[in-house]
């Protein structure tokens, strides 16, 4: 049996704790490691890790810094093959999707390599008589992450690269149901330069979270996962006086209108509903058609999907592979049962996709509901996996309201011809990512990623700038080189 422990100070350790977690291959089903569940000791030793070379990371210069991250981006060019095969083989995914998700953590790290300009700050001079003055950015102190199991190398790459490129240390806690590839992400970084203590992976479960939560040495936490979960965060990071992001759920909708390509509509449904079991934050999980374009859009997507090819990620023609555990294998079934039973038109039943040979992996096929409404629960909550709603609207109007009403804001698109449909959606979505004729408008690194409403929970996205300003704190100093003779204090309020 594997076992995984921490990497702490630059060095794989077993730990202090006695305590494993089982991490399973969602293919077959089976146990394939014994992963460590760290206690207090092992959060202690993380801690003065990160502690005990702050000063001397924080002094170094954002130059130096900028050319080991460069150092460890041509690393994990090197390793994508082996980081994606960790990914898949925790996960799930089509080995494929996996070398996709390390691709776009990676462009992030390329983001990073350019710090020593992003951090510059700015100066004005003579803001008052012979005063000038300027602003700089410098560093939290020890920053941590906690991640999900769905894009178990892409976002933690959302966040430690930038966190450690302005000066900080970085605790991370990887999802413990794929943990392995962020353990190689931390070895690289040390083969990079990266010095001892900068980057440490602490694995665990809530325990774990909740000593990063309650820890007056850290100073900040980014988060994604679901919403209720991401509330619980940012209170409770609030509350410990913590800088805090907090990504949590959606509902992303695609609207469809008369005018769009249809064709190219349900090609990007398809990929952006069922691709990687519908397992992402940002899958689209409701299509809604307007106007008469409905019958024959559900009618393309149910054809379209009967195609798709549900296999293990070493299968290489594999469009889709298993959800991530038993568990959540039985709470997409109970929601596709509870659709049911609130009266949506099951048009594509996923539930009894079962592979010879892999009888006891955790395998759903593509689902398909028509004539979804606004009040069933398969509409309001997130499901997160490859179940996709249509909802039919009369109208573009009806069709805003709906994306508008939602309780989530974190992504959505619309597929048209017409310009002024666009730039209106565009304009009045309330929405934080939106797609025009994009199934999934995921920005690129030097942009920033993050929702509206319940789908985030503090002032900051994540990566590109906002990255940036998140990991940093802003001073802005005032100077004034006066003459020998000393006028005589003022009473006041300096003005000019």
């Amino acid at each position: 049996m594997n076992q995984l422990g921490n990497y702490i100070h630059g060095r794989l350790t077993n730990g202090n704790s006695k305590e494993s977690l089982s991490v399973y291959d969602p293919s077959t089903g089976e146990e394939i490691s014994k992963l460590i569940n760290s206690n207090l000791l092992d959060f202690e030793e993380a801690i003065n890790s990160s502690k005990k070379v702050f000063l001397e990371w924080s002094q170094t210069t954002p130059l130096k810094r900028s050319r080991i991250i460069s150092k460890y981006k041509e690393l994990i060019e090197k390793n994508i093959e082996e980081i994606a095969k960790m990914v898949s083989k925790e996960h799930g995914k089509t080995l494929d999707d996996a070398k996709g998700s390390v691709t776009r953590g990676l462009e992030v790290v390329e983001f990073a390599c350019g710090i020593p300009h992003l951090l510059k700050g700015e100066f004005s001079q003579n803001v008052g008589t012979n005063i000038d003055s300027w602003s700089v950015r410098q560093p939290l102190g020890i920053c941590a992450g906690i991640t999900p199991f769905n894009f178990p190398a892409m976002v933690p790459m959302w966040m430690f690269p930038i966190a450690i490129a302005c000066g900080n240390t970085f605790i991370l806690k990887p999802s413990e149901k794929d943990p392995s590839c962020s353990i190689k992400l931390a070895e690289l970084f040390s083969e990079a330069g990266l010095p001892d203590g900068v980057f440490n992976v602490l694995n665990g479960d809530k325990n774990v979270v909740n000593l990063i939560l309650e820890s007056k040495d850290i100073s900040s936490i980014s988060f994604v996962g679901s919403t209720p979960v991401a509330k619980y965060i940012y209170e409770k990071s609030a509350k410990n006086l913590k800088r805090v992001q907090a990504l949590g759920g959606a509902k992303n909708h695609l609207v469809v209108m008369p005018d769009a390509n249809i064709d190219q509509a349900v090609d990007g449904i398809i990929g952006a509903a069922y691709g990687s079991a519908g397992e992402r934050c940002m899958a689209v999980s409701v299509a809604v058609a307007v106007g008469n374009i409905a019958d024959e859009l559900v009618e393309k997507i149910y054809d379209k999907a009967q195609n798709l090819k549900v296999a293990p990620w070493t299968d290489t023609e594999s469009d889709m592979g298993p959800l991530i555990s038993k568990e959540h294998l039985g709470k997409v079934r109970d929601y596709i049962d509870l659709g049911i039973k609130e009266g949506a038109n099951i048009i594509a039943d996923g539930r009894n996709c079962k592979l010879q040979g892999y009888e006891n992996g955790y395998f759903i096929g593509p689902t398909l509901f028509d004539n979804v409404t606004d009040k069933m629960k398969i509409y309001k909550e997130e499901i997160f996996g490859p179940v996709l709603s249509v909802v039919r609207s009369n109208n573009y109007e009806e069709a805003l309201k709906l994306v508008n009403n939602h309780e989530f804001g974190n992504g959505t698109s619309i597929y048209t011809s017409d310009g002024e449909v666009s730039r209106h959606f565009t304009t009045n979505s309330r929405i934080g990512m939106v797609g025009i004729n994009v199934p999934i408008p995921v920005p690129m690194a030097f942009h920033s990623f993050g929702g509206w409403k319940s789908s985030i929970f503090g002032d900051h996205a994540m990566h590109g700038i906002e990255g940036v300003r998140f990991y940093t704190k802003l001073k802005t100093v005032t100077s004034r080189w006066p003459k020998s003779i000393n006028p005589g204090p003022e009473f006041k309020m300096p003005t000019n």
